[in-house]
């Protein structure tokens, strides 16, 4: 249950905090799930069962990036940093430090 990872009271959270809380318990729980569907799909030797499990990862993969754009629709935060970061060509390293000088 999502709740489990409240670090304040249930009740001193906006309905905003929560609905974030919600997002980013649910996109953690979608990349461990890709993580797992990979490590299995590479383990596996029957290759009908390897196509399902990258199938599997696939649909996982979709649901964490509809959740990332449902916190960048609702996050300035996430809204700034995912357009600074996200479908560059430049070196990311890089680009940090040049975003930290500007």
């Amino acid at each position: 249950m999502s709740s489990e990872g409240l670090h304040a009271p249930r009740e001193s959270l906006s309905k905003d905090t929560l609905s974030m809380h919600y997002a980013i318990t649910s996109l953690m729980e979608e990349l461990e799930a890709v993580d797992w569907y990979r490590q299995r799909a590479d383990d596996c030797e029957d290759e009908a069962l390897r196509s399902i499990l990258l199938h599997n990862m696939r649909e996982e993969i979709e649901h964490a990036a509809m959740l990332l754009e449902w916190l960048r629709q609702n996050s300035e935060d996430f809204d700034h940093e995912l357009k600074e970061y996200l479908f560059s060509d430049r070196d990311i390293a890089t680009q940090e430090e040049e975003a930290k000088n500007e």
